[in-house]
């Protein structure tokens, strides 16, 4: 049985199971007996606490029957747990295991940290401490006297953590990541000087020395004001070394990270950081985590986050394996044993998988499982079996549904029932509508936001892309036209039961910003429906221009694009279509009758990509065509399908030949094997030199 009064009073059963105690007095007895730790409570400090000097008229009967309500709700989740709860003299005292209660595990972590000579192994220790709190310590029982001292004392510990943290993780040079994070807490507790200096040296070392100064006169100006005093000495050498740029105030050079491939965030998170801080904790007490929730609702980003902090904790790498492009043929491990790299060789490709992870501390990110729920939940039980230390974060509409799995499921962003502008102002939906649309939070903006969020049931997805209607609708006429049933194509859930979330809501909010589009723009959207994995830039235009659209049109219509939220640009440049978005698209494009079109051209396009890059992989160009095919693999991959599909047969035999030692050299015969064998099955006339080489 575990506790936790690291947030609201809470228990699980060793499994993870949450374990529900009824009623307020059981639940205030039980943390009385947490805030303990173990030492006996005396009978009449029990009555006084529950009952607050107003007891029953028997107390002794009274508190002996919230014990057995106790006792019996911890049997009733695990045998043997209503030992826990023992008689001793003069009371009761709860016989907690030392790392059954999550304030014990903190202290724990944080005495190791503060024992490690390593910043590294200080910022990972602290990391997973602060990890354990899910909120104020006994949130629920605050302003009871039992729990003022307790928790005012692990609320400051927390506070030294975090400021331990901070540093540790300044020395490790994540100086940028610090600016944002610290920014909250010292807002919210100006005064405390240690913190103030992590976050002024992190603004000073990444660049923002004046806001660093600033900070530093805010603080000297609130302790003359309120305090009557000067800070400190540290803080007044700082002060001194931010102003002389010290070189002994400068980044440190920073040391190679854990390998990860996880992309660097381009928008701010809103409204996620309890989502993010209740997976890691997930993580921290298992080995298997699954985000569930509809399409449009944020599972990937908050999955990212998560991973972005953990990467410290896997020394052996936190990989992500987007299964977007994988259509469930083959084998489930060939995914992942793609992005980490592993070599082919006469072993089944999972044995190859669990060899390579065996040994190996990492965290695996599987992103998108739901079209693919049976193999990869049978890749991912056998491989939890076999690699100890492995840990597995998947994104999916439905669980896994594998044994020792944690759910979480990612609600959308809440919009208080309320018309008051600051309670509005202060909600993540909200917050995400105005930080997307680029507007103050001002009342008249609050209240317009709020009720397009509570119009659009809070996805993230739904209230991004009408945000983007703002610069030329406004938030009245916005809001408005979410009023009229028409406008709305369906949010408010008028669609069908059974059908699923994204064709409930996120089909019909696609479809309003679709109808606001130019047709030239309409026609690029749907047609960026078929590069798998997103598209370079000449890849768009390959695919997107003709029929009505000029290939010098195709990059002013994808600017367009972007700055309308539908669009999503990552590095090189690179365009992709978000995963409801492209569904959606797709729709569309069927119904204009393109799709044969659009696809012909997109493999014809990554044909000519692959042979111009054959002959240079046997260059000194090598490095930058692996690098270019390994970001197009999942568009070949289509490439190939369409080929075979229409009994295109020496294209299909053309790409497997370009492709060829694009495969060998990346270790991957086994899909070379199987893609040379799709194309010589498909008939039809093909230049003998053609089939000669792919034989």
């Amino acid at each position: 049985m575990r506790f936790g009064v690291l947030g609201p009073l809470a228990v699980w059963t060793d499994r993870g199971e949450p374990v529900p105690i009824p009623g307020r007095k059981v639940r205030a007895l039980l943390a009385d007996l947490l805030v303990h730790e173990g030492r006996a409570v005396s009978a009449d400090r029990l009555v006084a606490d529950l009952w607050s000097g107003s007891a029953p008229a028997d107390p002794t009967a009274a508190l002996h029957v919230r014990v057995s309500q106790l006792r019996r709700a911890l049997a009733g989740a695990e045998p043997g747990a209503r030992d826990l709860v023992a008689s001793r003299a003069p009371g009761y005292a709860l016989r907690a295991a030392p790392d059954a209660v999550d304030a014990a595990r903190f202290a724990d972590l944080v005495g190791r940290a503060h024992a490690a000579d390593q910043p590294r192994v200080r910022a990972r220790l602290l990391g997973e401490a602060l990890a354990l709190w899910r909120g104020a310590a006994l949130a629920d029982f605050a302003d009871e006297e039992f729990a003022v001292a307790p928790t005012a004392r692990w609320e400051e510990q927390r506070l030294v953590a975090l400021e331990a943290h901070a540093e540790a993780r300044l020395e490790l040079g994540e100086h940028h990541e610090l600016v944002g994070e610290l920014g909250e807490h010292v807002a919210r507790h100006p005064f405390r000087e240690r913190l103030r200096a992590a976050h002024v040296r992190a603004l000073h070392r990444a660049g923002r020395s004046a806001e660093a100064l600033d900070s530093l006169r805010d603080l000297r100006q609130r302790l003359a004001d309120e305090l009557g005093i000067d800070p400190g000495p540290e803080l007044a050498a700082l002060h001194r070394a931010v102003l002389a740029a010290d070189p002994a105030e400068a980044a440190p050079r920073t040391t190679a990270r854990a390998v990860t491939n996880l992309p660097a965030p381009v928008t701010e998170l809103v409204g996620r950081e309890p989502d993010v801080e209740r997976v890691r904790e997930l993580l921290a007490a298992g080995r298997l985590v699954t985000i569930t929730g509809p399409g449009g609702v944020g599972k990937t980003s908050v999955a990212v986050a998560v991973g972005r902090t953990l990467t410290d904790a896997h020394p052996d790498g936190v990989r992500l394996v987007d299964l977007t492009g994988w259509d469930g043929s083959g084998e489930a491990a060939e995914p992942v044993l793609s992005v980490l790299g592993v070599a082919d060789d006469a072993r089944p490709a999972d044995e190859r998988l669990a060899a390579a992870l065996r040994q190996r501390r990492a965290l695996l990110v599987l992103d998108n499982c739901e079209h693919v729920v049976e193999p990869v939940a049978g890749l991912v039980g056998a491989l939890l079996a076999a690699a100890p230390e492995l840990r597995v974060l998947a994104t999916s509409r439905e669980p896994l549904r594998l044994r020792g799995e944690a759910r979480w499921e990612l609600s959308p962003l809440a919009v208080p029932d309320t018309d008051d502008p600051d309670r509005l102002a202060a909600s993540p939906a909200v917050r995400l509508f105005l930080a997307r649309a680029g507007l103050a939070p001002t009342p008249e903006a609050v209240v317009g936001a709020a009720e397009v969020c509570r119009r659009l049931d809070g996805i993230p997805l739904a209230i991004e892309l009408a945000a983007a209607r703002v610069p030329a609708l406004g938030v009245p006429v916005l809001a408005a036209r979410l009023r009229v049933p028409r406008a709305r194509f369906g949010l408010l859930g008028t669609g069908p039961r059974d059908a699923p979330a994204r064709q409930r809501t996120l089909t019909a909010v696609i479809d309003w910003s679709w109808r606001l589009l130019s047709g030239p723009e309409r026609a690029v959207l749907r047609r960026l429906a078929v590069p798998a994995g997103g598209c370079s830039l000449a890849g768009a235009e390959a695919v997107c221009a003709g029929d009505g659209v000029a290939a010098g049109e195709v990059l002013d219509l994808l600017a367009a694009l972007v700055d309308r939220s539908l669009v999503v640009r990552g590095g090189e440049p690179r365009f992709r279509l978000l995963e409801s978005v492209a569904e959606y698209c797709l729709d569309r494009l069927r119904e204009a009758g393109e799709e044969a079109a659009v696809r012909r051209r997109h493999a014809e396009h990554h044909l000519a990509v692959a042979e111009r890059a054959e002959a240079r992989l046997r260059g000194p160009d090598q490095r930058e065509c692996l690098s270019t095919l390994d970001a197009e693999a999942a568009n070949t991959r289509v490439a190939l399908d369409t080929f075979v599909r229409a009994g295109a047969a020496e294209q299909a035999l053309r790409l497997v030949c370009a492709l060829s030692w694009y495969w060998l050299l990346r270790g991957r015969l086994g899909e070379a094997r199987r893609a040379l064998a799709a194309a010589l099955a498909v008939p039809g006339e093909v230049a003998p030199a053609v089939r000669g080489a792919a034989r």
